[in-house]
């Protein structure tokens, strides 16, 4: 027993002194080191930096309007199934956390994730290479002036969508009426 215990020891401190404690910052050699995509509770002091690195969230970088940041979530998670759908992979059921880090040009830099307990079995090698893969196709539509980040759940197929106020119900309304060929015999529609 004891030598198991020592063996744990022996490697926890092997391990302590790869990661290192002494920066604060991430550099550009610990971003190489931490995987595009990840797990949420894996690389945990590298995770850290990483929020240091990304201290605005979607929001910020939406001015602050909660319908824009979730109109682009929501564009990004369509998105993904659209890409899912044209390389064939089958995205349907999965149910996750996501963490997604971009630069200030609306490149993923990194993405963690989590399956929810309820999510479709899927094999993590395989999702963790279609966020990788995804990440390579995909810049999203925002510009900044800093590193931005959001930590959001996604549901695929993705059935949300923004339920509009009355008034923004009318408006639109409006819009589609005054679109519309006008009918000759006069019907209501």
């Amino acid at each position: 027993m004891r030598f198991f215990i020592s063996i744990f020891l022996f490697s926890l401190c092997c391990v302590s002194n790869i990661y290192g404690t002494s920066r604060s910052v991430l550099t550009k050699a610990d971003s190489t080191a931490l995987p595009k995509v990840f797990i949420l509770g894996e690389h945990e002091k590298a995770y850290q930096k990483l929020y240091d690195q990304h201290s605005k969230v979607l929001l910020e970088v939406c001015n602050d309007d909660m319908d824009i940041a979730f109109d682009k979530w929501l564009s990004m998670l369509e998105e993904m199934e659209a890409y899912a759908s044209s390389i064939n992979y089958d995205i349907k059921g999965i149910k996750v956390w996501l963490n997604v880090f971009w630069d200030k040009n609306g490149k993923i830099k990194h993405i963690a994730y989590h399956l929810k307990v309820n999510s479709r079995n899927v094999k993590r090698e395989e999702l963790t290479a279609f966020f990788s893969s995804f990440m390579n196709h995909y810049t999203f539509p925002v510009v900044t002036d800093q590193n931005f980040s959001h930590y959001g759940s996604a549901s695929f197929p993705t059935f949300a969508r923004r339920l509009k106020t009355t008034k923004e119900a009318e408006q639109a309304n409006l819009k589609k009426k005054s679109k519309l060929p006008k009918d000759s015999v006069g019907s209501k529609y």
